[in-house]
């Protein structure tokens, strides 16, 4: 909005020039979203708690989750609300790209709601069946898959970190594999979000990340010279990125140890969805798999425990899974199971961008 009213303006102050650049405009992003966090977080909150929407802890659980009990949830609204005004205030509306975050983030959000909300008025932790939860996100992934598919400019070639000539065309099982991306990005930062901080943490540095590979996937020079796939408009997305760095930096202000407010379903399943597609949009699908590390061994530790759990009559590979949860059974303190997963997060973001260069 403020792009489209200000921008034509130069013509009279020379000064909006300035909101052509997409990296001022991430900037300002990144602190707007931030303040408008800081600002309605209390009030949200205190919102949270006269609705009585406390957080319903499984009785499977480490016991000293217990005590959590009654912790106001669904503070992922905030981010959400921050993420989207955000967006609105600094993008270029005509962007498609930004209308299929903005729809992303609206589709799983509303699951992740929908999950939350039956949680609240059961009074227990169980909200929308595991079927029902992911036959609704197959559509909404299904819409962005095609969505993708269908748009002009973005090809259906695999890109293949360290292999320049590597760059496969999936053609039509683009679609399947946009839904595997999107998808299980969503139900893995999903997995995360079970300490204090721990998933808006990892997600906030991916998103950084990834502010960097949309910018350079948007400039056509750039991309040249780093040889990774030129995607025309695909840099705007660095500004709705911005701004969920911004907004997930405000939210970690009440969320971090001791939280105040857990996101909920609504805000892990949306932020993930966004993770998903927009490593769709900047052709960077498998340096997900690096930049969002932690998600990928939260999800697998998941998988291997269920696996070996069935095929061994009970049997168990890790004290408890998610993986977070083995370190606490093994006596880390909870803090230092969050931040130590941050410094991994930000390492392997690191070693993310020298897969940029090193091809």
């Amino acid at each position: 909005m403020l792009y489209h009213l200000l921008y034509p303006l130069k013509t009279v102050f020379g000064g909006f020039n300035v909101f052509r650049y997409i990296t001022f405009r991430t900037i300002f992003a990144i602190l707007t979203a931030l303040v408008i966090s800081l600002a309605i977080g209390s009030w949200c909150i205190r919102k949270l708690r006269e609705l009585q929407i406390g957080q319903y802890i499984r009785e499977d659980g480490p016991q000293s989750h217990h005590s959590k009990a009654g912790t106001p949830t669904m503070g992922g609204l905030m981010i959400v609300f921050a993420l989207i005004v955000t967006t609105l205030l600094w993008v270029d509306l005509a962007n498609p790209y930004i209308w299929l975050l903005v729809f992303v983030t609206l589709g799983f959000g509303l699951v992740g709601f929908l999950d939350d909300y039956l949680k609240v008025i059961r009074k227990q932790n169980r909200g929308l069946s595991g079927r029902a939860k992911l036959a609704i996100q197959t559509v909404v992934a299904l819409v962005v898959a095609l969505w993708l598919y269908y748009l002009p400019g973005l090809d259906t070639t695999l890109t293949i970190p360290f292999f320049k000539q590597l760059q496969p065309d999936l053609g039509w099982a683009f679609i399947p594999f946009a839904l595997l991306v999107i998808v299980g990005s969503a139900n893995a930062v999903n997995l995360t979000d079970g300490l204090d901080g721990l998933a808006i943490g990892p997600v906030t540095i991916a998103a950084a990340f990834y502010v960097i590979f949309s910018y350079l996937a948007g400039n056509a020079r750039i991309a040249a010279y780093l040889q990774i796939p030129y995607v025309r408009g695909v840099g705007e997305i660095s500004i709705f990125l911005g701004a969920l760095v911004g907004a997930g930096i405000g939210f970690l202000w009440f969320n971090a140890y001791p939280a105040q407010v857990f996101m909920g379903d609504v805000g892990a399943l949306a932020l993930g969805g966004i993770l998903g597609t927009v490593a769709l949009a900047t052709k960077q699908e498998i340096l997900l798999v690096l930049v969002g590390g932690v998600f990928v061994v939260e999800a697998v530790s998941v998988i291997l425990q269920v696996g070996f759990f069935k095929l061994t009559n009970g049997k168990r590979i890790f004290r408890m899974a998610p993986i977070h949860h083995h370190f606490e059974l093994k006596g880390w303190p909870e803090p230092k199971v969050i931040v130590r997963f941050w410094i991994i997060s930000i390492v392997l973001g690191l070693l993310s961008l020298s897969a940029l260069k090193l091809r």
